[in-house]
């Protein structure tokens, strides 16, 4: 598969908001049936679950909302309302015809979230942090968005976690937040070749 065809190698690979914008027009009818479910992707359910066990209740921000994956569990859950938000307004188009969340829009979260969003009483957020999307630069923004004592539950890549600090940067945000959990988890469910690929679901509440 080469960069230019949606797929995992190519969410990998990219190197900005602008390849993100172009990789899921080009992906987003497809993904939930192709990804999602061609691979047995867990996240969602991992982040919804540890949501959930964090104490975390609506309102609630999915942040990198894609097609609603999250959303979903999370209404299955009882949990909300739910917003949402993405680079990409073709993912939100197929997460809005889902009927699960109170408002979507689109955001790219590395340059910070529209003026006057929030407070939320939770933020989630699965696949986002990754390699080629978030590095941990994100986490002051959506602490901004938080209410005092939201639950957050967000998954990180391992591979991503180490290559890009996460470690150093929760350090610098210790005044910030407390009930730090960290808990390992597989990515996929599936038996294809990114079986063995892991992800933190990072947990804590805002000071």
């Amino acid at each position: 598969m080469s960069n230019d065809d949606p797929g995992l190698d190519a969410a990998y690979a990219l190197r900005g908001p602008d390849d993100s914008r172009r990789l899921y027009r080009r992906w987003a009818e497809t993904y939930d049936s192709d990804f999602a479910t061609g691979e047995g992707y867990a996240l969602p359910d991992h982040v919804a679950a540890a949501f959930v066990d964090a104490g975390g209740r609506g309102p609630v921000l999915d942040v990198g909302a894609g097609t609603g994956l999250v959303g979903e569990r999370l209404a299955a859950l009882d949990v909300g309302p739910v917003e949402g938000c993405d680079i990409s307004p073709e993912m939100l188009e197929i997460a809005d015809r889902k009927g699960v969340y109170a408002r979507l829009f689109e955001a790219d979260i590395t340059a910070g979230l529209p003026a006057g969003t929030g407070p939320y009483a939770g933020v989630v957020s699965a696949g986002t942090f990754t390699l080629g999307h978030v590095g941990p630069e994100a986490l002051a923004t959506l602490l901004d968005a938080a209410a005092p004592g939201a639950a957050f539950a967000l998954s990180v890549n391992a591979a991503h976690w180490r290559a890009a600090g996460f470690d150093a940067a929760l350090e610098a945000l210790g005044d910030r937040i407390v009930e730090r959990r960290l808990r390992e988890v597989p990515i996929y469910q599936g038996d294809g070749a990114n079986r063995p690929d892991t992800a933190q679901i990072l947990s804590f509440a805002r000071l």
